[in-house]
């Protein structure tokens, strides 16, 4: 947050700096507790039996009226879920992908690709691939495979860009001013080994914890587990990076950060890694990679900038680009303008029933 000296206080004393009107138009006129819940719960969430209880002891209020709140939250599009975000490729396969869609063929292009559960999210952008997705599997095989299908019934062969190097994660945004926490990737960690059960605990988070006043107890009942396995298990998962958060997701576009675009460098191999690592480094940028290329497509950095308007974040485009050394290279910038889909990736073995209350992967 930013360095202020007059603060507004929530019944329960948590501050929240006036930098708050800053923020986008909806996260400015969220009460303070709305705003608490939608700020400061993105990661660090409780792993206890009871987390509205815990949220609400900290804010000064009831946990039925956290619960109501953050349900009224979700209803109203400003949050997609409260649950995991598991880091790229440490439980399963996923990949960046794009097709160049006919734009009159869309439609059902995108009806298609929705369809496949390994698909959770899904973007229009404007470039000629206008459609973006990611794309999630239990392994690099079925993920080809996968992809393969998409293009078959789509008519319409995906490109596949997959994760080389990640400069800076997703562990929240600060809607008050847009500056995020700056975290090293480690990418060193070795992959966790999923049991049979771990791989039924994470299909029943897929869609983020039910509104229970236990919804780890749900969780647990889904999966066939005991509560405090699942509680430990996403502590040890949090600890060893498997988690990249656990908390509430918001959707920037609901809550004022209206424009985003994906804004890409075609750099020379052996630069990427430390122009990455320094793009990161400067705020506005919200996800930095490197990833691999694919057909006729030439960009191999990538990172999200989200802003209020279209000129906004062209400008911090074009700041950080001189800043870090990159208005020299081949570029692109693909503003967003379509969600057509927004949920948590489903991983799930070979031939394992999906946990209750789930649909199949099968599409």
């Amino acid at each position: 947050m930013m360095n202020i000296d007059t603060t507004l206080a929530t019944p329960g004393g948590i501050t929240l700096p006036p930098g708050q009107s800053q923020a986008g138009p909806a996260a400015a006129d969220a009460d303070p507790l709305d705003f608490a819940l939608l700020n400061d719960f993105q990661r660090g969430f409780p792993l206890v039996a009871e987390p509205w209880a815990a949220i609400a002891a900290r804010l000064g209020c009831g946990a039925g009226d956290v619960l109501a709140r953050l349900e009224r939250l979700r209803d109203g599009g400003k949050i997609s879920r409260v649950g995991p975000v598991f880091a790229p490729n440490r439980i399963g396969a996923s990949t960046l992908a794009a097709m160049a869609v006919p734009v009159g063929d869309l439609p059902r292009v995108v009806a298609i690709v929705n369809a496949f559960a390994g698909v959770n999210h899904n973007y229009r952008r404007e470039h000629r691939y206008n459609l973006w997705f990611v794309a999630s599997s239990t392994d690099e095989a079925a993920l080809a495979r996968l992809l393969a299908d998409m293009g078959a019934a789509t008519g319409c062969p995906p490109i596949a860009l997959p994760l080389l190097e990640e400069f800076h994660i997703d562990l929240g945004f600060d809607l008050a001013n847009g500056r995020r926490t700056r975290h090293v990737v480690d990418s060193t960690a070795p992959r966790p080994r999923l049991s049979a059960a771990d791989r039924r605990l994470i299909d029943a988070l897929h869609d983020g914890l039910p509104w229970a006043a236990r919804p780890y107890q749900a969780v647990a009942e889904a999966a066939g587990l005991a509560e405090s396995v699942v509680l430990d298990t996403l502590a040890g998962w949090q600890a060893d990076g498997t988690l990249r958060r656990f908390g509430v997701v918001v959707k920037h576009r609901e809550l004022g950060y209206r424009a985003n675009a994906m804004c890409v460098w075609a750099v020379p191999e052996a630069e990427v890694s430390r122009l990455g690592h320094l793009l990161a480094s400067h705020d506005g940028v919200s996800l930095c990679y490197r990833r691999r290329l694919d057909g006729d497509w030439p960009y191999n950095l990538f990172c999200m900038i989200h802003g209020r308007n279209r000129e906004a974040v062209a400008a911090r485009r074009e700041a950080l680009a001189a800043e870090v050394g990159l208005a020299a290279f081949p570029h692109a910038v693909l503003f967003s303008t379509d969600c057509y889909k927004q949920c948590g990736a489903r991983y799930q073995a070979p031939g394992l029933p999906p946990a209750a209350g789930h649909a199949a992967l099968a599409p």
